[in-house]
Order: structure tokens, then C-alpha cells, then sequence
């Protein structure tokens, strides 16, 4: 299995090839130079997965009913620009 390594820039350039080439492995997706995403095919990531949710394999709880968002205040609203 081969991989491919694209800079984030070719990824958003090159979507087509980047798919193509999750096709024969996973595409490493780089920013300023470091890993930072990867593209599987869903076949690949079946296999990886074992059937299990991305959830389950990575050990995170990311249900929706349990993920805590901060309150917005009428002061943290846009308001315009004030110009001198």
C-alpha cells in the first residue's frame, strides 16, 4: 500500500487526483510541512475501522447531547464599526 503526501494547497488544487489516489492508499495532507489530514478511501477505512464508528475507534464521545458550546451574550453580537 502506498501512500501520496500533498501539501494542503495541491489537495485544494488537485481534489480529483487526491481521490484517485486514496484509491491505492491514504493521501497525507500537509500544512507549512506537517501532516495534518489523511484521505482513505471508505473501503480503507472500513478495514482500519473494523465496521466501528471513527468515535469508537479513536475512544472519544462526540454525541451531540454531550458536547458543551459557551452561551452568547447579546454583547458578544456584531455590531457595527465605528468609524472616526
Amino acid at each position: 500500500m502506498a501512500s501520496t503526501t500533498m501539501s494542503s494547497r495541491e489537495f485544494n488544487q488537485r481534489t480529483h487526483a487526491a481521490k484517485v489516489a486514496a484509491d491505492c492508499g491514504p493521501v497525507i495532507v500537509t500544512d507549512r510541512g506537517a501532516p495534518r489530514h489523511v484521505l482513505l478511501s471508505y473501503d480503507m477505512y472500513r478495514q482500519l475501522s473494523g465496521g466501528r464508528s471513527i468515535a469508537d475507534v479513536i475512544g472519544h464521545d462526540c454525541a451531540a447531547g454531550e458536547v458543551e458550546l459557551p452561551e452568547v451574550g447579546a454583547s458578544d453580537l456584531a455590531r457595527p464599526a465605528e468609524l472616526d
